[in-house]
């Protein structure tokens, strides 16, 4: 079969669509002679995948041959043009033509399908499920009218238009940016900053030409390896609002993004003040110098610095759209002060810029700054740590995400491309000011040299200045002295002050910005839930107006104290967290090696993001150690509260991949190790039903599986296969999640079968995985055994057998009141629903008065509606009250207590242990397991084991002994030396009683009676039997005796469990036994291992 995608195969085809399918329909009749004739391979329809929403099909004609296929036929009816079809026409069958022509439900590969709820890129839409496609036709697809074409097509209801065309509407209202007014822009006015025109010249008198380029390599070697990490974690998937704590807390999860996301936003909103005090101190140094001060220079930076931020508040709240604008403005005005600044280096110099130390560009003084000349106090790594700051603001672009057109392809293009540039251009001006600028000037015109004057060597000495006292006595001018070095050297000095404020400015803008969009994507997430006041949005772009005079407030307070110093490296260091973190980020999401990984950015590497995190981690400690330490204190304190609180979130973070390849990795590891008896744990398969049906029973297993061994809660469900299968996958997540909630560490599992014993059988043999495969069963007594069906007891027996026939142990618990407290639940789920309708119908009436009209007949016709819902729930009230005295019965206030005794810690008292036959040790582990627990620790074992009368005292030394060598504490040892003597008459008869209505009589009978009531009722207990097992029998009935005379005030026995002979002992006898073995006791676990060594005495 070929398909043929050339434009000629279509005649009068109309132009080409790629979001619609093309449909080329064949004659496939033999009579055609032009098809006879056509000696070219047949076409088949041609298909094409778009992004739109609804995709209808074409029909296009073979050449020549249109007037053929006018009115063709599909299934018996005449399909439709596309003029002709309707998108949500399903009453003929030519809505199956849209997916490959065939008739099927089975819809298409589309964007919107893997859409998330709420997104706003476009609605989600609900692709088909499996058993719509599996099952019947007409069944799942021509229920209603339109849905056979929303299966065929993805597309919503028709009502979903409207909302979808809302979505798009506001969509379209929101002020998106490009890379380069989003991203580019932000970048390079938050990366060049006033280190560049005031600070840049002081490093490099300070390191040299050599180590200042290297400075700066290395500064711009954090700086991108981290972009390269940001690029990659941004293009692997779609990225919302919230910059880098957006970034982080997707890949590493909550607890790692909310205590990040905090302190970044706190850490941008006091950067708006460090940046605005800049700002205000130029404008003060300005005023000195022109003798204008307002008050003093410490209220006057106060005064200025309020009314810029304020200003800077009008602008970031007059929307996103006018703030992009000033950004522009400003970064043309740094433009222009950079350019003037390299203009200014070519203009030739006059005698008083010579004083002052710049001479042009000279090989001499290129050579003579080219080496390092650290004054007292400073070396390489405290004039990087000066500098570093200046190369940071590379996540201004990604901190408005939400504000980006396209943020996978803005974010990587212009973050990268910022770097670039502000790399280039400190490099230019570092190299430039090394090359015309000596270290040291006196800035004295008179300091020539004359000739016959003795020439020192320097640069300057051979340019004809003697700048030698600066050697002795302090200078005012050159690199190393004058801050304002970029100023004397540039073309017009005022255009560089004018630079100083546009970085000042534009920073503090950028900041203003990213702190409320970070902080409201914060509290959308709910983490800290003090905080969702501020994560509401107002106007079309979702401006976080809260957010942004919560910024306002922290920026004016530390304005106001206008002591930055101390504050201005633990803002730096918090940057630099959040760096180590997005590269950490990358390095664990490909680490982790989670196929949901797939970046489109692949110009990065897992092991230059994990150097980039730990450089960060080195920086940060560089700068300033306190400040490091001060953060990673916060930041560790964040990661607690968050991790205690637990959100309840899930954004498929990196850590969950790598804690499932870390659980993989060691499930296989363990099962290249062989069991040893040491490392022996039970690993139970509970037979709870539902976990919260039974939960008697899961916390008693629990008590000895937590934190040591395996618990998978099990659930069978019996019945036809479609509804059993549907039931047992709706409640899985739930039920799991409901063995979450009660902090229960156990799995949730179940089948579906045809009968309980066969979906047993299978969990018997199915659960686990490698080494951590069940090796104990535990399940509930069952008291109802005397009015069951036989089938149920032939089930509840035969899993016994079956778990022996697997060799897997059992363990039987028996309490009082039992453990189903299903209809107890019920009763509680029907009283719930019905509060829930009374308040409902109660608000309903509060908003009814609220709403009342002033008269008329429009507010008559309120008041009768009122009337009407007024007495609605009184009713509902009176149903409610009867439900509840109804059901005082059914809710067994005994139950529901015997359903949590096992949650309350277990007072002083006792665990008796009757370890009366050796199953390798498990009748003993499990209660030795049990004194650990918190709730058991109070009560002690005591041990009671078969012996002879006559040698009590030599059995009890010899079981104490053991005891001591498998180092398992006791509070004391009975020998119970008349087990095997016949119980008292009283015990007997009612043993007797209880199984009378099972037993067949035939020795009562003829010979061929007796036959036929076996091969009628084989289940029933012959004489025979009873006879053969008498002595067990009495062994049952006497043990019970036993029972309640040592064991009736103890909080806990432990008891081994009869084992019945396959084929000898019949079900009902078995389970006679069960009864009256324990029967009228306090809890009971009737335990028998698998008959292999679960306790050992050797090291």
């Amino acid at each position: 079969m070929s398909v043929n995608n050339s434009s000629n195969v279509f005649l009068d085809s109309v132009p080409s669509n790629t979001n619609r399918f093309q449909v080329n329909v064949i004659n496939e009749s033999h009579e055609s002679s032009a098809a006879a004739d056509n000696t070219d391979p047949p076409h088949y329809e041609e298909t094409s995948f778009g992004e739109e929403a609804q995709n209808r099909f074409r029909v296009s004609f073979r050449p020549g041959k249109q007037e053929c296929y006018d009115n063709f036929l599909q299934n018996g009816e005449t399909a439709k043009t596309d003029a002709s079809f309707h998108a949500y026409d399903s009453h003929t069958n030519t809505y199956y033509l849209q997916t490959f022509g065939h008739n099927t439900v089975d819809a298409v590969p589309k964007i919107e399908y893997y859409r998330n709820t709420g997104s706003v890129s476009g609605p989600k839409v609900n692709r088909p499920s499996l058993l719509e496609i599996h099952e019947q036709l007409a069944k799942n697809v021509a229920v209603a009218p339109g849905s056979a074409d929303r299966v065929a097509n993805g597309d919503g209801m028709p009502g979903d238009d409207q909302a979808e065309n809302k979505e798009e509407e506001d969509k379209s209202g929101a002020v998106k940016f490009g890379w380069v007014k989003g991203v580019l822009v932000r970048c390079m006015l938050n990366i060049w900053g006033v280190m560049l025109f005031i600070r840049l010249s002081w490093i490099v008198g300070e390191a040299g030409i050599g180590l200042g380029v290297i400075i700066i390599g290395l500064a711009v070697t954090v700086t991108t390896i981290t972009g390269l990490s940001t690029s990659a974690i941004a293009t692997n998937g779609y990225v919302r609002g919230g910059g880098a704590y957006y970034l982080i807390s997707r890949s590493l999860g909550p607890e790692f993004g909310g205590s990040i996301g905090l302190i970044f936003a706190f850490a941008n909103a006091v950067a708006v003040a460090m940046y605005v005090v800049g700002f205000a101190e130029t404008v003060v140094d300005l005023l000195k110098e022109s003798d204008s001060m307002m008050v003093d220079p410490t209220n006057d930076i106060r005064i200025i610095g309020s009314i810029t931020v304020v200003i800077l508040l009008g602008i970031s709240v007059a929307g996103m759209e006018w703030e992009a604008k000033a950004q522009v403005i400003l970064l043309i005005i740094l433009l222009i002060a950079i350019a003037n600044f390299f203009i200014g280096t070519v203009i030739p110099s006059n005698n008083e810029k010579r004083s002052r130390g710049f001479f042009n560009y000279q090989a001499s003084i290129f050579a003579e700054n080219f080496g390092p000349s650290f004054t007292k106090g400073e070396g390489f790594f405290s004039v990087f740590a000066i500098f570093f700051p200046a190369a940071t603001g590379i996540l201004a672009g990604a901190n408005i995400s939400g504000d980006l057109e396209d943020p996978q392809d803005a974010i990587p293009r212009g973050t990268m491309l910022a770097i670039f540039i502000t790399t280039v251009a400190y490099i230019g001006v570092a190299i430039c000011v090394g090359a015309c600028v000596v270290r040291d000037a006196t800035g004295n015109m008179n300091d020539t040299i004359i000739s016959g004057m003795n020439c020192n060597g320097s640069a300057a000495c051979g340019l004809g200045y003697d700048f030698s006292r600066c050697q002795h006595e302090p200078c005012q001018y050159g690199l190393m002295n004058n801050f304002q070095v970029m100023s004397m050297v540039s073309g017009f000095g005022p255009l560089i002050t004018a630079g100083i404020f546009s970085a000042t400015l534009s920073s503090a803008l950028a900041s203003l910005v990213s702190a409320p969009k970070v902080f409201q994507a914060l509290c959308k997430d709910n983490i800290y839930k003090a905080l969702q006041f501020f994560a509401k949005g107002y106007g079309k772009n979702n401006e976080p107006l809260r957010g942004y005079i919560l910024t306002f407030v922290i920026a004016m307070a530390f304005i106001l104290i206008a002591e930055l110093n101390t504050i201005a490296p633990i803002i730096s260091n918090f940057f630099l967290a959040s760096y180590a973190l997005i590269n950490f980020s990358c390095f664990h999401a490909s680490y982790a090696k989670s196929p949901g990984w797939r970046p489109a950015y692949k110009i990065y590497n897992m092991w230059v993001s994990l150097f980039g995190a730990v450089l960060c981690c080195a920086v940060m400690f560089v700068i300033n150690w306190w400040a490091a330490v001060i953060t990673y204190v916060i930041e560790f304190f964040l990661y607690i509260y968050v991790t205690y609180k637990k959100p309840d979130v899930n954004w498929g973070s990196s850590t969950q991949a790598l804690s499932y390849v870390s659980a993989l990795d060691n499930a296989l590891e363990l099962t290249t190790v062989e069991d040893h008896v040491k490392n022996f744990r039970p690993q139970c398969i509970a037979l709870t039903g539902g976990p919260m049906t039974r939960p008697a029973l899961l916390d008693i297993t629990h008590a000895f599986t937590k934190n040591s061994g395996l618990c998978i809660c099990c659930e069978v469900f019996v019945g036809p296969r479609k509804l059993c299968v549907k039931e047992m996958n709706s409640g899985m997540a739930k039920k799991q999640a409901w063995l979450i909630k009660n902090k229960i560490k156990a799995f949730y599992a179940a089948v579906a079968a045809d009968c309980f014993r066969d979906g047993v059988r299978s969990l018997l043999q199915a659960s686990g995985l490698g080494r951590m495969k069940p090796n104990t069963l535990v399940i509930g007594y069952k008291r109802n055994w005397r009015k069951a069906p036989l089938a149920e007891i032939e089930n509840y027996v035969g899993i016994i057998h079956d778990a022996f026939d697997f060799e897997i142990g059992v363990v039987i618990v028996r309490i009082t009141q039992g453990f189903d407290i299903s209809q107890v639940l019920q009763v509680q789920d029907e009283l719930e629903k019905l509060e829930q309708e009374r308040l409902a119908l109660e608000a309903t009436i509060k908003d009814n008065d609220s709403e009342e009209g002033s008269g008329g007949i429009r507010g008559l016709f309120k008041k009768a509606g009122k009337l009407n819902i007024t007495k609605t729930p009184s009713k509902k009230d009176s149903s409610i009250n009867t439900i509840q005295s109804m059901h005082v019965g059914e809710f067994n206030q005994k139950l529901v207590e015997a359903s949590t005794q096992f949650k309350k810690k277990q007072g002083k008292g006792t665990i008796d242990v009757w370890w009366l036959f050796d199953d390798g040790g498990l009748t003993l582990l499990i209660p030795y397991i049990l004194t650990l627990r918190k709730k058991w620790k109070d009560c002690k074992l005591r041990i009671y084991v078969g012996g002879k009368v006559n040698r009590i005292e030599e059995e009890k030394i010899a079981m104490a002994s053991l005891l001591s060598k498998f180092r398992i504490k006791f509070a004391d040892i009975h020998i119970i030396g008349d087990i095997n003597i016949k119980p008292n008459k009283e015990s007997w008869k009612v043993f007797e009683e209880m199984i009378e209505q099972y037993r067949l009589h035939e020795s009562c009978k003829d010979l061929t009676t007796a036959e036929k009531l076996k091969r009628e009722t084989p289940w029933k207990i012959t004489d025979a039997e009873l006879e053969a097992v008498k002595e067990k029998s009495y062994r049952q009935v006497r043990l019970n005796e036993l029972l309640q005379e040592h064991s009736r005030a103890a909080n806990l026995i432990v008891l081994s469990l009869p084992v019945a002979r396959k084929g000898s002992i019949s079900d009902w006898l078995y389970m006679a036994w069960l009864e009256i073995l324990t029967k009228n006791l306090p809890p009971v676990l009737l335990v028998r291992g698998n008959h292999k060594n679960v306790l050992t005495f050797y090291s």
